[in-house]
């Protein structure tokens, strides 16, 4: 199996050239490759990127920024892997985590594998932050009768073309939102497994807000009302 990891990166010329050293440094149990795709960055994240001297590293750039659904685009379209995940360029995720993610599914127990943040002092910035996250995945569990633990988690690790035929249209945060959404809509439960994680302050950069929360529970609403897609024939 290989597996791509996708890394979208906006404005990161602080951390983007950590978050590929340490993406590369893991024992990964398979063929890896990274696509990096620079979504529109105006500062020096292109010439980090340039630079990368790695025949593991693919990077696209992206003229002018689009939102991190629309990079993902652009990285799954471009994929070469059998399985993808996604893999911020903020350290907030340790890449070190993403081998727990793949051991379920080689060993053929789990197509889909969230990783399962745990909040506390160390690892939230803020107190709403935290609840608006289990006000999300909350609301995913209720609109579909389904008990996952943290629905907008960025390791999100599937098949290329399961993530593909979900035709995500969402092009900013909300994509999140929209792939859960639609896995469930499909009956595709995750697989959750523990993961380490800390979260960054605004004064570090930290992007999402408390819209995109508004907008990821009026996309899965959405996702909730619509009919399931058929299923061919066999």
């Amino acid at each position: 199996m290989k597996l791509s990891i996708l890394m979208p990166v906006y404005n990161e010329e602080e951390r983007v050239a950590d978050a590929l050293k340490q993406a590369l440094a893991v024992d990964y149990p398979c063929e890896i490759e990274l696509v990096v795709v620079d979504d529109g960055s105006r500062d020096n994240t292109g010439s980090i990127l340039a630079a990368a001297d790695d025949p593991r590293i693919r990077v696209i750039t992206h003229p002018r920024n689009a939102g991190k659904g629309a990079a993902i685009k652009t990285a799954v379209d471009s994929a070469h892997g059998e399985y993808m995940v996604i893999l911020d360029a903020d350290l907030e995720y340790d890449p070190q985590d993403i081998p727990k993610l793949l051991t379920p599914v080689l060993d053929g127990h789990a197509t889909v594998v969230y990783g399962n943040r745990t909040f506390g002092s160390h690892s939230a910035y803020s107190f709403w932050y935290v609840m608006g996250n289990k006000a999300v995945t909350t609301a995913a569990n209720v609109l579909f009768n389904s008990y996952i633990g943290d629905l907008e988690t960025c390791f999100k690790l599937l098949p290329v073309e399961l993530y593909r035929s979900l035709d995500v249209h969402s092009r900013g945060f909300g994509m999140e939102a929209e792939v859960t959404g639609k896995l469930l809509r499909r009956k595709i439960r995750p697989f959750e497994v523990p993961i380490s994680y800390r979260a960054r302050g605004r004064e570090e950069g930290k992007k999402i807000t408390w819209k995109d929360g508004v907008e990821a529970i009026f996309i899965l609403g959405r996702e909730r009302v619509r009919r399931s897609p058929k299923v061919a024939a066999s």
